[in-house]
């Protein structure tokens, strides 16, 4: 069985046929993804030989046009809407903006539109997916997941798709964009033992790939620094402000508190804040903080949080081109793709109290 994840087909060129086949023993409606499986190519191979563009050697040209005409396959018209579709599971993200401004910003380039779905946590995947692929977009931009059965309806109707910012471990060749989490972690990490901080907590996440990657980060830099990983010290806690400030209040109130917390997201920063102010300590003189995503609401926190830059818009934009290359069939030298994040340092950090 051929392994077709790591190419998607062109939307311009690839629309899946409904044609009945006219003999060979073929199905009873042959589709490009059935003569790519039957030739052991990619879909864009195919695609390829169709639109008689160059890239694919005579013995498999001559291979894929045998089973074309065995088949009776017939390229069907272009239909595709010049949309790309935006996915998002839940719409209330303080990020969202920043992802729809970078998807925008590509579609203008390509002179495509944008169309923002939000698929509720509990609906049912083959209704959701069945709405999009009806739509025929051009490309799909799923935010945090895509499970398997909606990344094989798509595949069904040779519509590209790419994972933005994924919340679940993807299979090899499922093509997604994100960031840099594990070096941002450890990039927030070693600024506060830079400051001369020793005791650092760390409040993470649910077992999703970036706060693993996050946790990982700053393991990292406690063992470079020659520090201990204190396990009372690493808490783990949902990605809101009221579990932050909860896992906060815990740390916070042992004897031996930390001196400074990284935290997974800036949610819990917040929640963080919230929980030194009730307990009467000041940030940075009591307890220094760093959060990560640079959500923009954190610039105006008081005192403004200093936190991994994630460039959520840039992302997008690249989340975005890498859909409509797939569409079009593009050679993509990778369909994995993280941007750098960076530490913006603002008021929340500073050297420990003697």
């Amino acid at each position: 069985m051929p392994d077709n994840r790591s190419e998607a087909p062109s939307t311009e060129e690839t629309e899946e046929s409904e044609e009945q086949s006219t003999g060979g023993g073929g199905p009873a409606a042959v589709t490009i993804a059935y003569i790519a499986e039957s030739a052991g190519v990619s879909v864009p191979t195919v695609s390829k030989v169709l639109n008689g563009r160059s890239g694919v050697s005579d013995a498999t040209r001559a291979r894929i046009e045998e089973l074309i005409q065995r088949y009776g396959y017939r390229k069907p018209p272009k239909n595709r809407s010049n949309l790309v579709e935006l996915v998002f599971r839940e719409l209330e993200s303080m990020w969202a903006v920043e992802i729809i401004r970078g998807v925008e910003r590509a579609a203008r380039r390509n002179k495509v539109g944008v169309l923002v779905s939000e698929f509720g946590l509990h609906d049912t995947p083959a209704r959701t997916i069945d709405e999009t692929v009806g739509r025929r977009p051009q490309c799909v931009l799923s935010v945090a997941w895509l499970s398997e059965e909606e990344r094989d309806q798509l595949q069904a109707k040779s519509i590209p798709f790419v994972v933005f910012d994924p919340n679940h471990e993807l299979p090899e060749g499922v093509p997604f964009v994100g960031a840099t989490n594990f070096r941002g972690g450890q990039a927030a990490t070693r600024h506060l033992i830079e400051l001369g901080h020793r005791r650092i907590a760390m409040i993470t996440g649910p077992d999703h790939p970036f706060c693993l990657a996050r946790t990982a980060g700053y393991s990292s830099a406690l063992i470079e620094a020659g520090l201990p990983m204190e396990p009372d010290l690493l808490v783990k806690a949902q990605l809101t402000r009221e579990e932050g400030r909860a896992a906060a209040r815990d740390l916070l109130s042992r004897p031996d508190r930390p001196t400074a917390v990284f935290t997974a997201n800036d949610m819990q920063a917040l929640g963080v804040y919230q929980a030194a102010r009730e307990l009467g300590l000041r940030i940075p003189d009591d307890l220094s903080v760093v959060g990560f995503d640079d959500v923009p609401a954190v610039a105006w926190a008081d005192p403004p949080l200093t936190t991994v830059h994630q460039p959520l818009a840039d992302m997008a934009v690249a989340a975005t081109e890498l859909a409509l290359a797939l569409g079009r069939g593009d050679d993509v030298p990778q369909v994995g793709v993280e941007i750098a994040t960076s530490l913006t340092i603002r008021e929340s950090t500073a050297p420990p109290r003697d």
